[in-house]
């Protein structure tokens, strides 16, 4: 859902922004998006059906600028990963909003994905709001 408000928010703002959901674990790789996330993405008019789970690697720290994580051990993995030359900034997304980690709806209903909808695309809004502001050189944490 994040890679679909990221998108969506950096279109509606002109910012010209490349950008991909990886997940640090192996499990999803292939997969499509939870079908409430779908659901949820369709809608706030955005589709994200054509994703699929792909695993984090090290060209990532050296494609992109920033790397955001939507909770707090995703993020530490992210870190434990990250290539010394590694050049992309490592944040919480939710710092752009003062927050914690994003709450995990899998295990809930569809009131859960709404939910986390809107925390993400509020941080989502933060975030293209700096970058259009400050560019690559932005920083969250």
């Amino acid at each position: 859902m994040a890679e679909g408000a990221f998108r969506d928010a950096a279109q509606k703002a002109g910012l010209r922004a490349h950008v991909d959901s990886v997940g640090t674990a192996n499990y999803h790789i292939g997969d499509a998006p939870d079908p409430r996330a779908i659901a949820t993405a369709l809608r706030h008019e955005i589709d994200i059906s054509s994703l699929t789970g792909r695993q984090l690697t090290e060209a990532h720290f050296h494609e992109f600028t920033h790397i955001f994580a939507l909770d707090k051990a995703n993020l530490a993995g992210i870190k434990a990963r990250q290539p010394r030359n590694g050049t992309a900034k490592v944040a919480l997304l939710l710092d752009a909003v003062g927050g914690e980690s994003v709450k995990d709806p899998y295990y809930g209903d569809e009131a859960g994905f709404e939910e986390c909808w809107d925390v993400i695309s509020n941080a989502v809004d933060k975030v293209v709001e700096q970058l259009v502001k400050e560019g690559a050189a932005a920083t969250f944490a």
